[in-house]
């Protein structure tokens, strides 16, 4: 037998719902449906592994910022308080931690995901 079918996929995660609906107008058979439903279940298992890439990645940034602000507060200390004659290797490290990380920050971009 065949028909025109539509399906849709709800799965919450996280408090959130991802919802994907796929339709045809054209006439399948339950084989077809099925196949229709999984790929719809495929396309939100996508989007929740995003979503958690996201959350994750935001996370990470916020502990991060929170890091980079002490270091930084580490540092202005160091170059108010000693002259670069007399830092100690721990202080060094300190400093060139932060050298470091404003180096790479001017290769950082804000990827999209591309599919």
């Amino acid at each position: 037998m065949k028909t025109k079918a539509s399906v849709k996929i709800m799965r919450s995660y996280d408090y959130n719902h991802f919802e994907v609906s796929l339709s045809t107008d054209e006439l399948i058979d339950e084989k077809e449906v099925n196949f229709l439903r999984i790929k719809a279940a495929k396309l939100v298992d996508h989007a929740i592994e995003q979503y958690k890439k996201k959350k994750n990645t935001e996370a990470y940034s916020a502990n991060n910022t929170y890091l980079r602000a002490e270091l930084e507060r580490k540092v202005k200390a160091i170059k108010e308080n000693f002259p670069q004659s007399e830092w100690t290797p721990e202080q060094i490290a300190v400093v060139k931690q932060l050298s470091d990380l404003e180096f790479n920050d001017r290769f950082e971009y804000d990827e999209e995901y591309q599919f």
